[in-house]
């Protein structure tokens, strides 16, 4: 089994970027706190979020990411569970989302993405006092954060059983545990 430590050296071995870096934590964060609601597996929920985008940058395009992405986790042993939640992630890799986790991360890669964008366009950048009516009348405008694909972060909602308020207010209360870590102020 690959720890956190390891997953945040394969992390940092193919993303150069620090924005990657910072969304990987955000979804790291949101999958921490969703694994702890439904009392599963921590670390393998975190490694999750933090792995689901890291071959990104070498393969920006689909069907590439996550495909190659998901060939180099195997390839380094990283459980299978996780490596299918990767591919699960991107609803082109035709990997039906079968389990919690794979649920989980396909919710919390989007959404932990635009509060993150919502976070920093506040004043100090932080995510303190975000509400969630903030988020859902930044989600009507589709110049904000126009590349987060609004239909998944519903459909992410929708999958894991949950209104959208309740989702939007979870990973905002996900990113407030990590807000220095990611940029977000204190």
């Amino acid at each position: 089994m690959i720890d956190r430590a390891g997953a945040w050296s394969i992390l940092t071995e193919f993303t150069r970027s620090d924005s990657l870096r910072k969304h990987a934590r955000a979804v790291e964060a949101s999958m921490h706190a969703y694994a702890e609601r439904y009392g599963a597996d921590v670390e393998t929920w975190r490694i999750a979020g933090m792995l689901h985008d890291f071959d990104y940058e070498m393969h920006p395009r689909p069907p590439r990411h996550p495909m190659k992405g998901a060939e180099i986790l195997a390839a380094r042993g990283v459980p299978l569970e996780i490596v299918y939640a990767v591919l699960a992630h991107a609803d082109y890799s035709g990997m039906p989302r079968v389990s919690l986790m794979d649920r989980a991360l396909y919710a919390c890669d989007e959404l932990s993405g635009f509060v993150h964008a919502c976070a920093l366009v506040r004043p100090g950048r932080a995510i303190t006092g975000l509400t969630v009516g903030s988020v859902k009348k930044k989600l009507k405008d589709k110049a904000f954060a126009r590349t987060v694909n609004r239909d998944d972060v519903y459909r992410g909602a929708v999958e894991l059983g949950l209104n959208l308020d309740t989702h939007v207010a979870f990973v905002i209360g996900a990113l407030e545990r990590v807000a220095p870590e990611i940029g977000l102020g204190r």
